[in-house]
């Protein structure tokens, strides 16, 4: 591998969500900001909707990470699950014992207690569930009754959707309108703008870096923007790219990614944005040029 080559002590442009690797660009930091805030401030419902591969499960990462001394925390990755197997796993997450035989009532109790031990000492109880446009109707609707739970001072649960955005179209759903009205803020996550994507590139590079002395501006400037180009910003694709650039450049026994680097990579690379080859590009300017106006057009 090229680890070696670049001096590197991991790769860089793993699609592995790991938080080591976050990079607040405008969007990313803008929806950390906004769940922070929120979060601090005791909102029981939030939402983060985003395409695939902008960062989603990154952003939660990096979420529980920065509250992991302010919250008591459960991750549920894949909520495909009916109501009853939610509630079970939320008791896992937060170490609540459960004692069989288990009816839901007992396991709405022990919950509750739980919820009420870590309130009384100080610490609110967060709920991130990722993937949340493959939530259940039946098990929505058991989260909103268990966002019921709260004192007279605070929610006792809060709770954070991120999801494509299918999510939004499952919340538009008459039968969840009241889980809908809770959902007090809500943010979109989408790709970088073309101009950050050298500066993540340099930002991972870094990150994985073996030492002080590795060269972290390894693409060249035009490969960074032809780069942006074809994966439109979105973060898992720029990783894709950026991956085969750099086993593409060991290849040749250079350390710089060149544009042609980057032109081969994304040719082998389903999902990327493919320009219009020039040939197509001036017919089209050809055949504007000469179209004739219509009869009823004006000339």
């Amino acid at each position: 591998m090229y680890l070696r080559h670049f001096s590197l002590r991991e790769l860089p442009f793993s699609i592995t969500p790991d938080p080591a690797f976050f990079y607040p660009h405008e969007g990313a930091q803008a929806a950390l900001n906004t769940l922070l805030i929120a979060l601090r401030s005791g909102e029981g419902f939030l939402k983060i909707v985003g395409e695939v591969g902008c960062g989603k499960t990154l952003l939660c990462r990096q979420l529980l990470r920065s509250l992991q001394d302010e919250f008591v925390m459960a991750y549920i990755p894949n909520p495909d699950m009916g109501p009853d197997d939610l509630l079970m796993a939320l008791a896992r997450e937060l170490a609540i014992e459960l004692v069989p035989p288990l009816s839901r009532h007992q396991v709405l109790s022990s919950l509750q207690e739980g919820l009420l031990r870590h309130a009384e000492s100080g610490r609110p109880v967060l709920v991130c569930i990722d993937e949340a446009q493959a939530t259940r109707m039946a098990t929505l609707e058991s989260l909103r009754l268990l966002s019921n739970l709260e004192t007279e001072k605070r929610k006792l649960l809060q709770i954070v959707l991120f999801g494509q955005p299918e999510l939004d179209e499952v919340l538009a759903r008459p039968q969840i309108r009241q889980l809908l009205q809770r959902i007090t803020f809500s943010e979109y996550l989408g790709g970088m703008q073309p101009e950050r994507v050298g500066a993540y590139l340099a930002h991972r590079l870094a990150v994985a870096a073996e030492d002080a002395l590795t060269d972290i501006r390894v693409f060249e400037p035009a490969a960074a923007a032809l780069l942006a180009q074809h994966s439109r910003g979105v973060p898992r694709l720029v990783n894709v790219l950026a991956h085969k650039c750099l086993l593409l450049a060991f290849g040749e026994n250079t350390h710089r990614v060149q544009v042609h680097h980057v032109e081969l990579a994304a040719a082998d690379t389903p999902g990327v944005q493919m320009p219009r080859p020039r040939w197509w590009r001036r017919l089209l300017g050809r055949r504007a040029v000469q179209r004739k106006p219509q009869a009823g057009e004006m000339s």
